[in-house]
């Protein structure tokens, strides 16, 4: 009769995350105490590792690289003159490994015509919003579409339903990539769905980022899933390696049915999202449905992501939109950013909105950890008389964060930019609008991992009337939030000291937040292969979770 307690309690301490923890601690312990017994006496190694350092700083300061995360590494240099060029040789490189990188891009290269920006989508945009649309239709590339019906909802629970229908309408295909997956009445409702159209013979694919859906998910979920014909992939599975070569997570919120109705937006598949469970308060959020041909830009995205790792088709044609509303409703431009490039898209976006706002900027955001050329961005706007409110958490998810978010009020506020927090709970939303002309809304938080080191994805709306609906939104929440004065801003001398170290070295932390990484799927070694009716798919040795599923070998023959 004790077993069951008992059984419960050894699966809480010896659990995937239990494990990870402790063996990337063992290893960084082993490595600091490997380096200081080798480096101890030997001059010469000593001269070595100090001209290393020097030479990275002289790289840093000549490299085309973010500000803050350069001071951040040559004052960890400065700090650490033995250590701080090995450290940054080991762990400074933002981008992804080669592997996953050459992937990805192999099949967004082979697919970039069918992104080719039609024309006269754009022909009735003013001068601002045609030259920012043609910067993503260029660099994303992602194209600009007329012919589009969008519906903004303000919240999870407002948007669970209608999902929950157009789900149940599929006839065809239902894609989705989430960033989160838990187990709970949020998944419970959209998994009975999945298994009842996959039964019906519709093409059912799931991307999860694996570290995002740590917690949340059975040790067996791609086995469930993939005996209910809901293919899966687990991206970046997470292995307990001390590197961040592939420190990079899908912080995407995708969903695609029949490549004619698309979902986006900050709200993942888990329960506090529909307030179905309270964690941090009342959980405040945003997405917006799409409906027409911008649902083409999200097949696409979604499509190039799972053909990188489970190649499956090359043609895209068949995943179309089948019927455009009759709708003329502005422009609607959905678009990707991720680090497989130079281009800073995500945050160019967010800079050209500032740079052009004449009357108002409104913007919701959970984080708050920028660099120097946002932060200007935001005090230029507010200093020529623009109208700039930032909406932000009452009650934070991470409190160091939340900390370090609050470090850049002061400056803000000097500058006349209007800050609020949320004092019902925690705002999760990810939204730009300005001026009844442009707003945006996605995944992309306005910190350093998902302007530089996420895979992330958002809607750029062009005199669309869910422009409006956003607006009157954030006048709506902005009563409930209580706005911050510069006599809330002050601190003692230790608060003020941390700040600045946080402030210093928020790009670092940002980019140390998670340090496990995807052992190359090429260097697998399966050593136990699970028959299964109708599929076979084989189990590596990472641990027998759900991360050890290997779609990259002949195990797979869904």
């Amino acid at each position: 009769m004790f077993r069951l307690p008992i059984v419960k309690f050894f699966n809480r301490i010896f659990n995937r995350v239990t494990i990870t923890v402790v063996l990337v601690a063992l290893q960084v312990l082993w490595l600091l105490w490997a380096f200081w017994s080798f480096t101890a006496g030997r001059v010469w190694l000593n001269g070595a590792l100090k001209a290393l350092s020097i030479m990275i700083v002289l790289y840093l300061v000549r490299k085309d690289e973010n500000s803050a995360y350069k001071i951040g590494w040559i004052v960890l240099i400065g700090l650490l003159p033995l250590l701080g060029g090995a450290l940054y040789l080991a762990f400074g490189n933002k981008a992804p490994a080669k592997y996953l990188r050459e992937r990805m891009q192999k099949v967004e290269q082979a697919h970039q015509t069918e992104l080719a920006q039609p024309e006269g989508q754009t022909d009735a945009l003013d001068i601002s919003s045609r030259n920012l649309s043609r910067y993503v239709a260029k660099f994303g590339p992602y194209p600009a579409w007329k012919d589009t019906a969008a519906h903004y909802f303000s919240c999870g629970e407002e948007m669970y339903p209608q999902l929950l229908a157009d789900l149940d309408k599929a006839e065809k295909f239902i894609f989705l990539e989430f960033f989160i997956l838990r187990s709970g009445i949020m998944w419970d409702g959209v998994e009975q769905i999945l298994r009842r159209k996959a039964a019906q013979g519709v093409d059912v694919r799931l991307i999860y980022d694996d570290f995002g859906s740590l917690l949340g998910l059975p040790s067996d979920f791609v086995i469930r899933m993939e005996k209910a014909h809901i293919r899966c992939i687990p991206f970046n599975p997470v292995v307990p390696l001390v590197s961040l070569v592939m420190n990079h997570r899908d912080h995407r919120k995708i969903v695609v049915v029949d490549g004619n109705v698309a979902y986006t937006g900050g709200v993942n598949l888990a329960d506090e999202y529909i307030n179905a469970e309270q964690r941090f308060g009342y959980w405040k959020d945003a997405a917006i449905r799409l409906e027409g041909a911008a649902v083409w830009n999200f097949t696409v995205m979604f499509l190039n992501a799972w053909n990188a790792f489970r190649p499956q088709e090359t043609d895209y044609t068949a995943f179309a939109p089948t019927r455009l509303p009759a709708v003329q409703d502005g422009v609607v431009q959905p678009y990707a950013d991720s680090p497989l490039d130079e281009e800073p898209l995500a945050e160019t976006v967010y800079l050209d909105i500032l740079s052009q706002a004449q009357r108002y900027v409104y913007i919701y955001t959970p984080y708050l950890a920028v660099g120097e050329e946002m932060l200007d961005a935001l005090k230029n706007a507010a200093k020529r008389g623009v109208d700039v409110r930032l909406i932000l958490p009452g009650i934070p998810d991470k409190k160091l964060v939340f900390r370090l978010s609050r470090s850049y009020y002061l400056p803000l506020l000097r500058a006349g930019v209007r800050i609020y927090e949320f004092t019902p709970g925690f705002l999760h939303a990810k939204c730009y609008v300005s001026d009844d002309r442009v707003a945006v809304v996605g995944s992309i938080n306005m910190d350093y991992r998902s302007l530089f080191l996420h895979f992330e994805c958002g809607t750029l709306l062009f005199h669309n009337s869910q422009i409006a609906a956003l607006r009157k939104d954030v006048e709506r929440t902005l009563p409930q939030c209580r706005e911050i004065q510069r006599s809330d801003c002050r601190t003692n001398l230790p608060g003020t000291a941390l700040d600045s170290v946080l402030r210093l070295l928020s790009p670092l932390m940002q980019a140390a937040a998670r340090t496990k990484r995807v052992r190359s799927i090429r260097s697998h070694r399966c050593r136990k292969r699970l028959s299964l009716p109708g599929w076979q798919l084989c189990r590596c040795f990472r641990m027998g979770s759900a991360a050890g599923i290997c779609w990259n070998c002949s195990g797979w023959s869904a």
